[in-house]
């Protein structure tokens, strides 16, 4: 596969970021921005990290009424991101809309939706409401994600493999909560390292502060590299 790294940059300074994504450039398969990013900066903060050269992966994970959804996606689509990110527990109505909102555009995302936040478990979603365990209410999302015309989910590591079998090869799974085997939690709680989650069926892995808080973050870059080659 090709490079499968997305660097989360959960930042709020345009020029930092972009000056990142230039020294990332050919050592990671795209740069993931963020709600605060996109909060603090705007379109123009994509742009000027858009000019590194990287595919950009626009996490916003929208989630509103699907004609408010449908609405917003055709705005971020013209800033020619790679992957748009919507919340699955908007609904079918709101996934389809958003679908069709991106198709519309000359050179339309993957529309990936979120299932289950890596910062939650059990515990957490019994408190709120849905219903538990976190795998099974996973599967469930992705499988109406799949229904409603996405191109895929984002996922805990834990819930690539059982979403894979139940979703089939073709649909893509984006996962957070990547952790090199030296690397701290920080505030994930479902999490695994590079390896393991390509070996259950990832497409693509996000990481971000074991690259970007690294002393040097291209040689954090080349080692997680290095380390899926290994398997």
């Amino acid at each position: 596969m090709s490079d499968p790294i997305y660097v989360a940059l959960d930042m709020t300074d345009a020029a930092e970021a972009a000056s990142l994504a230039k020294r990332l450039h050919g050592h990671v398969g795209g740069i993931k921005l963020g709600l605060e990013f996109f909060v603090a900066n705007g379109p123009g903060g994509i742009r000027a990290v858009s000019d590194a050269g990287l595919p950009v992966f626009l996490d916003l994970k929208l989630h509103d009424i699907p004609n408010t959804v449908a609405g917003a996606m055709a705005s971020a689509v013209a800033l020619n991101p790679a992957i748009v990110t919507i919340h699955a527990g908007g609904g079918a109505a709101m996934m389809r809309a958003a679908s069709e909102a991106a198709r519309k555009a000359k050179h339309p995302p993957l529309v990936i939706a979120v299932t289950v936040l890596t910062s939650l478990d059990d515990r957490d979603l019994d408190a709120v409401g849905q219903r538990s365990p976190a795998l099974e209410q996973a599967v469930r999302l992705a499988l109406l994600a799949k229904e409603s015309g996405l191109d895929g989910v984002v996922c805990s590591p834990h819930e690539v493999a059982a979403i894979r079998a139940r979703c089939g090869a073709d649909f893509k799974l984006v996962v957070p909560g990547i952790r090199p085997a030296s690397a701290a939690l920080g505030d994930q709680k479902r999490v695994m390292t590079p390896a393991q989650a390509v070996a259950a069926g990832a497409d693509h892995l996000v990481i971000g502060r074991p690259i970007t808080q690294a002393q040097d973050p291209v040689l954090a870059a080349q080692a997680i590299a290095a380390e899926l080659r290994a398997g």
